[in-house]
């Protein structure tokens, strides 16, 4: 029952070439860096990817993006990622563009192990139709278009048919995990974590605290260990490396004036 693995590396060493990844995280908001990063040291490629986005900042999966290292992305949002846009018009990489609660339904039901079902998101356009952008021909073409989808009337609204995702891996970050694979995230880095660590047929974790089982109240587990194959416990440096997309403050006063 002990998942604990000593370190990253280990954690990843049998992931290879050409496998498809579920990973957790939103913007730099809980991503597991530091698998990431031994993925990257292990010169692992040709990797298909399911993510909220591929990275930011240069952190994360931008990490393996850059390096050339990721074939497939499977995601809501390019955003700010110009590496990310540059590739995908480029011809360089395959995307797969789907509206975000698809996304995170289609991660669920994947890891429930419910093959498809039904939504209302993306009736009437191409999402449904057909013709997306998966791959471009490096001179504004397209080269590869997303096919059609069923799509069935049901109580006289129409629900397009989506399909479940599963992965060979997925790799979450936690901000406390027992021995069990018991883990606990942290405000909104909880966000597509546990969805990933669902459809990931071997999940690996980073948790920032380790604990031992029973530490964790069961009422507060937000992730039972039976979705998750491997643990990786964080040095104290890197449980505390933790980026900010975008700082924010407001301008103080005038010394003498009373703010309202």
């Amino acid at each position: 029952m002990d998942k604990v693995v000593a370190t990253a590396g280990e954690a990843v060493a049998d992931v290879p070439d050409g496998a498809s990844l579920a990973v957790g995280g939103f913007g730099l908001s809980g991503v597991p860096n530091v698998l990431i990063q031994a993925l990257y040291e292990r010169g692992t490629g040709g990797l298909s990817v399911v993510s909220n986005n591929c990275g930011a900042m240069d952190s994360g999966l931008a990490v393996l993006l850059a390096a050339g290292r990721i074939a497939r992305v499977t995601g809501s949002y390019i955003g700010a990622n110009k590496e990310f846009a540059r590739q995908y018009l480029a011809g360089e990489l395959e995307v797969e563009l789907i509206p975000q609660g698809t996304l995170a339904e289609r991660l669920r039901a994947g890891g429930a192990g419910i093959p498809a079902f039904y939504t209302p998101a993306g009736v009437g356009t191409q999402v449904a139709e057909g013709g997306l952008p998966w791959r471009y021909d490096g001179s504004g073409g397209v080269a590869l278009a997303s096919p059609a989808k069923e799509v069935r009337e049901f109580d006289g609204t129409e629900y397009v048919l989506e399909r479940g995702i599963r992965t060979d891996f997925a790799l979450v970050r936690a901000a406390k995990g027992d021995r069990h694979g018991n883990l606990v995230f942290a405000k909104s880095s909880r966000n597509f974590n546990p969805l990933a660590a669902m459809a990931g047929r071997v999940t690996i974790a980073e948790v920032e605290e380790l604990v031992e089982p029973g530490e964790i109240d069961p009422d507060a587990v937000h992730l039972p260990g039976v979705f998750v194959q491997r643990v990786v416990a964080l040095t104290p440096e890197q449980a505390a490396d933790k980026k900010i997309e975008r700082r924010t403050i407001s301008v103080p006063p005038a010394r003498g004036t009373v703010s309202s």
